[in-house]
């Protein structure tokens, strides 16, 4: 078996069956995952592009599920920038049954299209109506889960200074946690940074980021098995 794990642009006409039995791209531009798939006779997995990341997203629902069991309706509220993480997140929440609060500071909003289908599957399932936000507070009131992630992502810092100021009141703490429910619990993906959470959160018992990371691990290697047909 042999599989293949790139992170730039090749020249993906040539991507087959040939040499890979598997390809795991990891990339900026989601576009370049498309035309990988188009060309490609192996299957793909998207490892992370500029507007998915769901091998993340397993990690995070395996570690929910482990917590707490059922996730049907618990509410997740993300405080942060409206990323990759975030979309395949509230995809992958809303098809759980699980309630779904954002708050994004203005001008730092959720893909439209993802936003869209998000609230979709949240009728589909049942759940609440996608609620959104510029407030961090108002997101995390009545949640079960708080999320986080990098302000300032690889490739953006250049933009730090003007993010700074743009997630001012974001940072999640001990009084922001204190407005979920009881038992809330914390995720952040890693590599976490002290102005998006405080030691006291990062390092408590509601934190699950250790074993949110270590559920990489077992969600890759899953995926892959199963595009391989040995699951």
């Amino acid at each position: 078996m042999y599989i293949c794990f790139t992170q730039q642009h090749v020249p993906y006409r040539h991507t087959s069956h040939r040499f890979n039995d598997i390809i795991l791209a990891r990339v900026f531009s989601h576009s370049d995952i498309l035309e990988l798939s188009k060309h490609a006779t192996v299957p793909v997995i998207n490892a992370l592009s500029d507007l998915h990341h769901p091998l993340q997203t397993l990690a995070d629902l395996m570690a929910l599920e482990d917590h707490f069991g059922d996730l049907k309706g618990k509410t997740l509220a993300w405080v942060g920038d409206g990323n990759n993480v975030l979309h395949d997140l509230m995809l992958g929440g809303a098809k759980l049954g699980m309630n779904i609060r954002i708050a994004t500071p203005e001008g730092y909003e959720a893909n439209a299209g993802v936003l869209e289908t998000t609230k979709k599957l949240a009728a589909e399932n049942g759940t609440e109506d996608v609620f959104t936000t510029t407030v961090a507070s108002e997101a995390v009131k009545g949640s079960d889960v708080v999320v986080t992630d990098t302000w300032v992502s690889m490739g953006e810092e250049s933009e730090y200074e003007s993010k700074m100021k743009a997630f001012a009141g974001y940072e999640v703490n001990a009084n922001l946690m204190s407005q979920a429910n009881s038992g809330a619990v914390f995720l952040h993906c890693l590599p976490r940074h002290p102005e998006e959470v405080t030691d006291e959160v990062f390092y408590s018992d509601q934190s699950l980021v250790f074993p949110e990371a270590e559920n990489r691990m077992w969600t890759v290697m899953a995926v892959m098995a199963a595009q391989l047909g040995k699951l």
